[in-house]
């Protein structure tokens, strides 16, 4: 049975319609109010407040931290600064993706990474015959999420922290709210936001001193169906959606490497040995199954296909995640990849979706066909590929003279 999250008490009173869903093991408010718009508004306009302490995170320690974690990701950890977050994957022995994830160095000899699938047990194997602990601290770390471009504004009312100077990616250790906390400029959302983690018994008094302020920066709590909406926009992929574990799947048709993910630019092939470097380093040389890449889709053409069934067109109001079949013909005889995430974007009044697709195909400006059903008949509509992320504001990386 799910359990509840330290936050309950504050966000089980504002779930109007009582819509949970399980992440972690946990319940989480897939919306507060009766629909998801003012909540993805809010994160748009003003800011959302999420909570993600269902987050798994797991703490790295030791004189041979920075080696266990050069192990296990495909990014290189040395050149991973104090106060650094790095956005990463890492691999099996095949090169396939068990998991994405942060890697925040706190310390010298102190990584903490989060995780959406459990890797207790795999990070111990592979610190075996090293100088360095794992340990579990899911549970024993609080987290909200506060994303938005009023969301600097907000937090500087609470903390002690240099937000305007706190880089993309970075994470400090301050006050928040009276509490000791860590700050990471991150989040899920393709905007300005943080993550702000404290100990599970002040995280009521940091969330209830946020909401306190909300209404002065248009701050709303939000679920897990306006985040999914902006993190689409944003181009950033969800297990179980745009790709799935190696560890959670035994047919290696359903795997993916980093290069079908489009995410060759964080994989190191010339650092220390990782796990999946040799099998990525022959999948570099002899070339990607995929590669992921963003599609706008042409609604002129949607219309008119609703139209000859008499319907009005019919735009999704929220994600989807299933594998949708795109062709490189309107015909439909060369079946050329998925769509694996798509939805109506409201701030950019655009069709967007998330496509893995044969490399020859997946140039941008690149004309191709995505499949749409209508009254169980199928037609191809027309897309384009284009070079994600479609939603990119540049308050999200903006620091220093450029954040104040």
């Amino acid at each position: 049975m799910p359990r509840v999250t330290p936050l309950h008490s504050r966000v089980g009173p504002l779930c109007q319609g009582s819509r949970w869903e399980e992440w972690s093991g946990f319940l989480t408010a897939t919306m507060y109010e009766l629909d998801h718009l003012h909540e993805y508004n809010a994160i748009r306009t003003g800011c959302g407040l999420f909570d993600v302490s269902p987050l798994l995170k797991y703490d790295i320690r030791g004189r041979d931290a920075v080696t266990l974690m050069n192990r296990v990701i495909v990014r290189d950890a040395k050149k991973c600064r104090i106060g650094q977050v790095l956005y990463t994957t890492w691999c099996d022995d095949d090169g396939k993706v068990i998991d994405d994830g942060t890697v925040s160095r706190l310390a010298d000899d102190h990584f903490r990474l989060t995780a959406a699938v459990p890797a207790l047990h795999w990070l111990q194997h592979n610190a075996i015959g090293l100088e360095a602990t794992v340990e579990d601290v899911s549970e024993q770390i609080a987290a909200v999420s506060i994303q938005g471009p009023t969301s600097r504004d907000l937090l500087a009312k609470l903390t002690n922290a240099d937000l305007p100077n706190l880089r993309f990616f970075h994470c400090t250790q301050a006050d928040v709210a009276g509490a000791d906390a860590w700050i990471s400029r991150t989040g899920y959302t393709g905007d300005l936001g943080y993550e702000v983690f404290v100990e599970p018994q002040n995280a009521v008094k940091l969330w209830d001193a946020m909401m306190e302020l909300g209404d002065s920066y248009q701050m709303r709590p939000a679920g897990t169906v306006a985040l999914d909406l902006a993190r689409v926009e944003a181009g950033l992929l969800l297990i179980d959606a745009d790709f799935i574990s190696a560890a959670q799947t035994m047919f290696d048709v359903q795997k993916t490497s980093p290069y079908d993910l489009g995410l060759a630019w964080m994989v190191d092939l010339e650092k220390d040995f990782f796990i999946g470097q040799r099998a990525l380093r022959e999948e570099k040389e002899k070339g990607s199954r995929w590669l992921t890449v963003g599609l706008e889709l042409d609604v002129t053409v949607m219309e008119k296909f609703y139209a000859e069934w008499g319907m009005p067109l019919h735009l999704p109001d929220r994600t989807w995640a299933e594998a949708v079949p795109v062709f490189a013909d309107a015909a439909q005889t060369k079946h050329i990849g998925r769509g694996t995430s798509g939805t109506w974007s409201p701030v950019l009044k655009k069709y967007v979706v998330i496509a893995r697709l044969r490399p020859e195909h997946a140039k941008p400006g690149n004309k191709i066909f995505i499949e749409e059903v209508i009254e169980a008949v199928s037609y191809s509509v027309p897309a384009t590929v284009v070079k994600m992320p479609f939603f990119d504001p540049p308050r999200k990386k903006a620091w220093g003279a450029e954040a104040k």
